[in-house]
């Protein structure tokens, strides 16, 4: 008889230093724009959720940029580990997709020698970013830092314009078809938001 796996997600997370958050930054190789198209940022956005249901992680917020990304979650594990999820569950997935579409000049921007594990490309550049967030006020800054991401960039007037972050779920104004649901209503504040 199979068993049904219990989900391991408590029923509040209480961000403090007992229990930080994770601040991830991932910046693809030589900042090639990978992620300018629409159909890119959604695969991601797939990809992401994918990892996060892998790796037994929550996603709070997010921010796709054209060239690397941020995510904040929780801390089940080790950040190496998560990073490890998210890295190589979007690499697999977006390399796979320029394979299948054919952007051969894409993949030769992302060629290297091949690892021993018989890899010819890398999506990410191999440091990654990773900070603890270990009270809410910190938390907070850098929910409202992604969010803002896109519009210091110029890509959008309003953070809540610019489909592929969280910032309309933050806002309230979540679309129906939002590309990512974040899992922000696991968070017990303990100041009043």
């Amino acid at each position: 008889m199979r068993r049904e796996a219990v989900p391991r997600f408590p029923m509040k997370l209480t961000i403090s230093r007992d229990n930080p958050c994770l601040y991830l930054t991932v910046v693809c190789k030589d900042r090639l724009p990978v992620f300018r198209k629409d159909d890119f940022k959604e695969l991601v956005c797939q990809s992401l959720n994918e990892a996060r249901q892998s790796g037994e992680f929550l996603i709070f917020a997010y921010v796709i940029m054209p060239d690397h990304l941020h995510v904040i979650t929780d801390r089940p594990r080790q950040p190496s580990e998560i990073l490890r999820f998210v890295k190589g569950i979007t690499a697999h997935r977006v390399i796979a997709y320029l394979k299948e579409q054919g952007y051969q000049t894409s993949l030769e921007k992302l060629r290297h020698q091949e690892k021993d594990r018989g890899y010819r490309y890398s999506l990410w550049q191999h440091e990654s970013n990773v900070l603890e967030l270990t009270s809410e006020s910190f938390f907070m800054q850098k929910v409202n830092y992604i969010h803002l991401n896109p519009v210091r960039a110029g890509l959008v007037e309003k953070a809540v314009d610019y489909r592929w972050s969280s910032a309309r779920i933050w806002a309230g104004r979540a679309a129906e078809d939002e590309p990512l649901q974040v899992d922000m209503n696991k968070i017990k504040w303990r100041q009043v938001k």
